[in-house]
């Protein structure tokens, strides 16, 4: 299981405790291996992903989608992920070529 590229994301969660509430933004990686795409929370095998894509927000972030058999997952992210979507894309088209040659 190579490792082909990682991106870094953020969640940020709600903590309420019986004085205040407060937002914590915990950053987070994502893993794209030959086989699979990894988050903390998730496993997405290579051949369930469809696509990836970004929309850039107001200031410093943007969304990263993840296009999946199971949905659409969004991941907030400070840095431009276009190198990730692209090796993502890379081997996409390997997958896709290997299963041609087999047929």
């Amino acid at each position: 299981m190579t490792l082909l590229a990682t991106q870094p994301y953020y969640k940020v969660e709600r903590e309420v405790n019986s004085i205040e509430q407060r937002h914590v933004e915990y950053e987070r990686m994502m893993y794209l291996y030959e086989d699979k795409l990894v988050t903390k929370r998730r496993e997405f095998p290579a051949d369930k992903i469809f696509d990836m894509s970004y929309r850039e927000l107001p200031g410093d972030e943007g969304l990263l989608y993840v296009h999946t058999s199971q949905g659409v997952f969004s991941y907030t992210v400070k840095t431009d992920p276009t190198p990730f979507i692209k090796t993502f894309k890379k081997r996409e088209k390997e997958i896709l070529d290997e299963l041609k040659r087999e047929d």
